[in-house]
C-alpha cells in the first residue's frame, strides 16, 4: 500500500523568497533587496518611505509600497506631463510595436507575475494564471486593431492617472494602461495599498524598457490626490473602486471639468422568477464563489420568488457546501499541481474579521444563518496564520440596519433575500442604487424581456452570469456603480482620445446618461 500524507506542505520552488529573487534576477532595476521603487520621469527611484506588509497567504512579511510625499508627486506628475507630450507625436506604428515588444515580456514571465498575485492578494493558482493572460490576450487585441479604433481621434492633452483597486491588477490595471499608452498617451498608475505593488512594479519594468512613457507610484489616496486626481497636467483620471473615494474623486474631476473613467461598487444580484430549470443553476451557484466574491462583478445577493424556496435550496446549499479554500500553495505531495481551490485568503486579515463581526451582527439583528462553513474545513498548512481567511457564509433577510443588506461585502457571504411579487423583485434587485450586473432566471424569455430593462444593471444575463468581459465587450455601470465614461471595446479608446468637436461619449455623466 502506497504511504499517504497526514499533512499539507508548500510546493518547493514557490515559496516567497524564491518569487523575490526571481524579482530581483527579472528586473534588477526595479527592485532591492529589502524593497521595491518608484518609477517616474522615466528613472527608478529609492523614494518615498516603505510601509511594512504582509502576505494574506499565510502572515509572511513582505515588502510594502514606498510611499511618496505630495511634493514628490507633483513631481513624478509634472515629468509624465513632458513624458506625454513627447510620446503623442511617436507614429501609431511604432506605438504597437512598443506596445507588442512589452507584451512578449510579460508573456515570458507570466507564471512570476501569477506567482507574485498569488502571494500578494492570495489568488488561486488558475485564477492568478487567468488574471495575467487575460492582460496580455486582451491588449493584443487592441494591437491588432487600433488603427481602425483611432480614426479620426488624437491622445488627450494630458496623461491618463489610474487610480484602481488590488484585486485585478493585471486583466484590469495593467491592460487599462497598455491600452491608454497604445492610444498614444503617457500613463500613470498608484500602486494599490493592499496588494499587487511587486507584480505590477515588474509589469511595469518590462514596459518601461520597451520605452513606454509609464510612471508607477506608491502612497495614500489622501496624500496623492491633489496630484493624481486634481493636477492640471491630468488629462484623464480612472479610478476603480469603493463608492466613498469614487465620490470624493467624483467630485473633484466634476469641478474641474476632466475626462473621467469611475468603475464603483454595486450590489449586483441574482433574481429567481418563475424558474423550474434547477439543474442547471448548482455549478452556476458554486462559480459565483470563485476567489471569494473579491471581484467587482460578484454576485453576493440572490433574491429569490418565496414559492420556489425550498427548491433553490436544494440546488444552493450543496454549491456551496462543496466551495473548496485554503493556502493556494499547499499541496499533498511535493511533485503535486497546485490545487484547484475556489479561493484562498481575503485581501487581509482585517477584512475577515470585518466580515466575520457583520455577519456576527447581522445574526443578532434577525438574519437566519442557512450555511456558515467552518475554517477548519479549509486546506492549511500545519500551523500557518490563518486570520485572513473565511469560510463561507449565507444569511438569510439580513436587517436594513446591517451592511450586508445594502453594499457589496466583497467576500464569501451571500444574503438572499424573499419576494412574492414582480414588484419586490426589482425593488430587491434594485436596492444599491445602480450595478454593474445582474442576473434574472426564469423560464419565460418574454418575462425576461419585460423584467430586465427594469433592473439597474450595465449588463444583464438571462440565466448566467455576466462579467466584465475582454476585447470588444461592453463594460459600465448604472446609478451610483458608474460615472464617466464607459469601456470596453472601441470604448475604452474612445474613452481616453479626443473625437470630434462636441462628441458625446456613452457613459454615465453628471448632466446626461448615454448608453452605447
Amino acid at each position: 500500500m502506497a504511504p499517504t500524507l497526514t499533512t499539507l506542505v508548500l510546493r518547493p520552488g514557490a515559496e516567497w523568497s524564491t518569487a523575490w529573487q526571481r524579482c530581483l534576477e527579472a528586473a534588477p532595476e526595479a527592485f532591492r533587496e529589502d524593497r521595491v521603487l518608484n518609477l517616474w520621469g522615466g528613472a527608478w527611484r529609492a523614494d518615498g518611505r516603505p510601509l511594512p506588509a504582509v502576505t494574506p497567504v499565510d502572515g509572511t512579511p513582505i515588502p510594502g509600497p514606498p510611499r511618496l510625499d505630495r511634493g514628490t508627486a507633483r513631481q513624478a506628475v509634472r515629468a509624465a506631463l513632458d513624458r506625454h507630450r513627447a510620446w503623442r507625436e511617436v507614429p501609431p506604428a511604432d506605438r504597437r510595436a512598443r506596445v507588442g515588444a512589452a507584451l512578449d515580456g510579460l508573456d515570458e514571465h507570466r507564471e512570476l507575475l501569477a506567482l507574485l498575485l498569488v502571494w500578494e492578494i492570495g489568488k488561486p493558482w488558475k485564477a492568478a494564471r487567468a488574471d495575467v493572460d487575460r492582460a496580455i490576450e486582451g491588449v493584443r487585441w487592441y494591437v491588432a486593431g487600433i488603427e481602425g479604433m483611432l480614426a479620426g481621434r488624437a491622445p488627450l492633452a494630458g496623461p491618463v492617472s489610474n487610480i484602481a483597486s488590488w484585486n485585478y491588477p493585471m486583466s484590469v490595471l495593467a491592460h487599462a494602461m497598455l491600452v491608454q499608452m497604445l492610444a498614444g498617451n503617457a500613463v500613470i498608475a498608484k500602486t494599490p495599498t493592499d496588494g499587487g505593488l511587486a507584480c505590477l512594479t515588474l509589469a511595469a519594468a518590462l514596459m518601461a524598457r520597451e520605452g513606454l512613457p509609464v510612471t508607477l507610484v506608491s502612497g495614500s489616496g489622501g496624500e496623492l490626490s491633489e496630484a493624481l486626481v486634481r493636477a492640471p497636467e491630468i488629462g484623464c483620471v480612472s479610478f476603480v473602486g469603493g463608492r466613498d473615494t469614487g465620490a470624493r474623486v467624483a467630485t473633484a474631476v466634476a469641478d474641474l471639468g476632466k475626462r473621467h473613467i469611475l468603475e464603483q461598487e454595486g450590489l449586483n444580484t441574482w433574481g429567481i422568477w418563475n424558474f423550474t430549470e434547477w439543474e442547471s443553476l448548482g455549478p452556476r451557484l458554486r462559480k459565483t464563489f470563485e476567489y471569494a466574491k473579491q471581484r467587482c462583478t460578484a454576485y453576493p445577493r440572490f433574491v429569490v420568488q418565496r414559492a420556489a424556496f425550498a427548491d433553490f435550496l436544494a440546488h444552493y446549499l450543496p454549491a456551496v457546501r462543496s466551495v473548496r479554500f485554503g493556502h493556494p500553495l499547499a499541496v499533498e505531495w511535493p511533485a503535486d499541481d497546485l490545487p484547484e481551490l475556489d479561493f484562498g485568503p481575503l485581501i487581509n486579515a482585517a477584512k475577515a474579521k470585518e466580515l466575520t463581526d457583520q455577519v456576527a451582527e447581522a445574526i443578532d439583528r434577525g438574519a437566519i444563518p442557512l450555511h456558515q462553513g467552518a475554517p477548519d474545513q479549509g486546506r492549511f498548512l500545519p500551523g500557518q496564520d490563518t486570520s485572513a481567511y473565511m469560510a463561507p457564509v449565507t444569511l438569510l433577510n439580513p436587517p436594513s440596519s446591517s451592511p450586508l443588506h445594502h453594499a457589496e461585502p466583497f467576500g464569501p457571504v451571500d444574503t438572499i433575500v424573499l419576494v412574492d411579487t414582480e414588484a419586490e423583485l426589482l425593488a430587491a434587485m434594485n436596492a444599491s442604487n445602480g450595478a454593474l450586473v445582474a442576473t434574472l432566471s426564469c423560464d419565460d424569455p418574454a418575462t425576461f424581456q419585460r423584467l430586465a430593462p427594469q433592473i439597474r444593471a450595465f449588463k444583464v444575463g438571462h440565466g448566467t452570469p455576466r462579467s466584465r468581459g475582454d476585447r470588444e465587450e461592453l463594460f459600465g455601470g448604472f446609478g451610483a456603480s458608474w460615472r464617466g465614461a464607459f469601456v470596453g471595446g472601441e470604448l475604452l479608446v474612445r474613452a481616453v482620445t479626443q473625437g470630434p468637436a462636441g462628441e458625446r461619449l456613452p457613459g454615465n455623466f453628471p448632466d446626461y446618461h448615454l448608453m452605447p
